[in-house]
């Protein structure tokens, strides 16, 4: 096997709250090897956010290693891009303006070819005059991809990016995320509260404890199970489940998804 994209090994975080240091992560060891689209799930406050933040290099890490494309992370990178769950779009820029803003090192012609190479690749010919203002809040996540890719990233780190759209939308978008990665070849890891969502796009899903954020499990997930309606699908949620609550005393029950 070629060597990882990623490479985690015994890290863990900790922040300081209120003078007092607050454990985030603990002994985190996980390796993504290039092309996969990993999903990571856990509850809120677990640390699967600062996990990726940690990979993107923007947030420090003091103890245990992270490589990305063969090298410690000591900072943000251009062949690493990130969205998050708020677009972060500039409101004062056009949606162009907003995805060729990490290219302005490029020559004009070059950089407007990119910036209408990834509006096209995320459907959104047609509104590169438009500010974000005037978009949908599908349509500003498919412009904050858009920018996420147009550096030509060898990852796309992806923090809820569908958390605050409607269920359809959502849909939407993971289908639209799914073939860009196909497409592109890019690797993918996201972090998302859907359990669903997590097992149709994910060839690997990573389920984190608690606060101190470990890794329980990293559940394989073959193709039979990415469909909604399937017994694999629901079984590999059942697990999911079991995993997030097995300490807890009430009995969940898990339906096929249509």
């Amino acid at each position: 096997m070629s060597e990882p994209i990623i490479k985690v090994e015994h890290l863990n975080k900790q922040f300081i709250v209120d003078k007092q240091p607050m454990e985030i992560l603990r002994d985190i060891n996980l390796e993504i090897q290039e092309g996969e689209f990993i999903t990571i799930v856990g509850h809120s406050g677990c640390g699967k956010s600062t996990l990726l933040k940690i990979i993107c290099g923007l947030v420090d890490y003091e103890d245990g290693v992270v490589e990305r494309n063969g090298h410690k992370v000591v900072g943000p990178g251009p062949k690493c891009g990130m969205v998050f769950q708020d677009h972060r779009l500039l409101p004062w820029l056009k949606i162009k303006d907003n995805v060729g803003f990490g290219l302005k090192d490029l020559p004009k012609n070059e950089r407007d070819a990119k910036v209408k190479e990834h509006l096209k690749m995320v459907g959104l010919e047609g509104f590169e005059n438009s500010y974000p203002s005037q978009l949908s809040g599908g349509m500003s996540q498919r412009a904050a991809i858009a920018r996420g890719l147009a550096n030509n990233p060898t990852v796309l780190l992806l923090d809820e990016p569908f958390g605050a759209l409607d269920a359809l939308t959502r849909i939407q978008m993971q289908k639209e995320i799914l073939r860009i990665q196909k497409e592109q070849g890019t690797t993918m890891v996201m972090v998302t509260h859907d359990i669903d969502e997590a097992i149709v796009l994910g060839n690997r899903i990573v389920v984190m404890s608690a606060r101190p954020g470990e890794i329980k499990d990293i559940i394989t997930v073959y193709s039979a199970a990415r469909k909604r309606n399937s017994t694999d699908f629901t079984l590999v949620k059942k697990k999911i489940y079991d995993y997030l609550f097995e300490d807890s005393d009430e009995e969940f029950e898990v339906e096929y998804s249509i």
